[in-house]
């Protein structure tokens, strides 16, 4: 090996504030997917970086060797424009789910591979396993020929793609650098890129419910990802969304698959397809299909109206094993809680406040999601029926319903949710969803 790149050398030139050469990047990934870096080595390195920091080159090149530390998918025989988009994380956000099948049914090419919850953010995979049947384990090449020949495949992360994420992954978890902005934007842009695709879109969050409280945090992130996507030839844009308080009105695995099957129909919440148009109207304008948001709004608008979305969903269902009949009943297939609690108004007002954070713990405390990586999620449980900030409502009415396997727990989830609605005497402006699109 060149003496250069020995570990030491690497670790004390990042320590000393230079900007490593591509080769040195590509050392230090090789060294934590093979195995000839030690954890400590690797450690060290993962500080080194978090106090002094990367620029966009040092980045690209990081997770350009990230992604090519395992398998990068070829899906260079699909003739359609392949497009992802990819969420921070928040509570409630199903997006994903049924902006898929909307983007696949106007002719644009959905490789999308999603992760688990953990904490207070739900997971894509979680929710779509509450549908009978539904495999997201699927194999590259099970990956391949689904997006060849439906269009899109909602997945989990595969051994091949960007192994060296997961190593180092572990490591920042443990040694206090996750917070590390370069090591965030690696790990996410990694294996987005890795899924073979030729555009990305961002859905970055911020507010109580989100990963980065602050809007300029968030933007920071996200003006990251974008100039990584674009630095590494995939042309990438990002939208700050807003989460301070869920997103649409259930909370909840099989819940929100039930609220995305209802998008599906015309029938879903404004504020969800509020975000969901916005990321859309992204991913065809990039994929080429369109030439302005407002033909983007009306392909997609069409695509729901004329069943086309759904049927793609229906279709994506049964591709994975998954009973596509959830598309016509979702509340008779899907699993159900044995108990279910509404909470209504004492007084008569103004929905103030329905905090995010609060709603996503009370249905953490119910079961619906993971505080550690091994933990089992009960798909039944959640919250729904979720009143929105800026709604009238009487004296009475029901503000939020509770899903629960577990009468003690939901006793405690209905303690934290009452905490976490607010109605006020005084009328209360819904509050903007999209801040700025980078």
């Amino acid at each position: 090996m060149n003496p250069s790149l020995f570990p030491q050398h690497v670790i004390a030139r990042k320590r000393d504030g230079h900007a490593l050469t591509r080769e040195e990047i590509t050392a230090f990934v090789r060294g934590a997917t093979d195995g000839s870096w030690a954890d400590y080595q690797l450690s060290a390195m993962l500080m080194a970086v978090f106090l002094r920091g990367m620029n966009t080159a040092e980045t690209a090149a990081l997770t350009d060797a990230m992604m090519r530390s395992g398998v990068v998918a070829d899906l260079s025989s699909v003739r359609a424009p392949k497009v992802d988009k990819h969420s921070t994380g928040g509570v409630g956000d199903k997006v994903s789910i049924h902006l898929a099948p909307m983007v696949a049914a106007c002719g644009v090419a959905v490789p999308m591979i999603s992760g688990r919850g953990l904490g207070h953010t739900g997971g894509t995979l979680d929710k779509l396993e509450s549908i009978p049947g539904f495999r997201v384990g699927l194999s590259m090449e099970e990956y391949r020929a689904q997006v060849g020949q439906v269009g899109c495949a909602l997945i989990g992360q595969t051994k091949e793609l960007a192994p060296a994420d997961k190593k180092l992954y572990a490591l920042r978890d443990v040694t206090a650098t996750v917070e590390c902005l370069p090591l965030i934007c690696a790990s996410i842009m990694c294996k987005k890129l890795a899924e073979g695709i030729d555009a990305l879109v961002l859905d970055v969050k911020f507010g109580a419910g989100a990963f980065m409280k602050g809007m300029d945090d968030a933007r920071a992130l996200a003006q990251a990802m974008v100039d990584i996507g674009n630095a590494m030839g995939k042309p990438t844009r990002a939208l700050l969304t807003a989460m301070d308080q869920p997103l649409g009105r259930a909370v909840g695995n099989a819940l929100e698959v039930a609220e995305s099957v209802a998008c599906l129909k015309g029938e879903g919440p404004e504020d969800l397809m509020d975000v969901t148009y916005a990321l859309g109207e992204q991913m065809l304008l990039l994929a080429g299909v369109v030439k302005n948001t407002g033909e983007a709004r009306v392909r997609l608008a069409k695509s729901i109206s004329s069943g086309a979305a759904l049927a793609k969903f229906r279709e994506i269902v049964a591709a994975q094993g998954g009973d596509g009949r959830v598309c016509e009943a979702p509340e008779a297939l899907l699993p159900r809680a044995k108990f279910q609690r509404e909470l209504r108004a004492n007084k008569a007002g103004w929905a103030a406040e329905v905090v995010a954070m609060d709603v996503a713990l009370a249905a953490l405390q119910l079961g619906a999601g993971r505080s550690r990586a091994e933990d089992a999620v009960d798909p039944a449980v959640g919250i729904a029926r979720l009143v929105k900030v800026g709604e009238r409502v009487e004296a009475g009415a029901v503000i939020a319903c509770i899903h629960a396997n577990d009468q003690a727990r939901l006793e405690t989830a209905a303690h934290m949710l009452g905490e976490a609605i607010l109605i006020d005497g005084a009328p209360v402006t819904a509050p903007r969803l999209i801040e700025e699109v980078i």
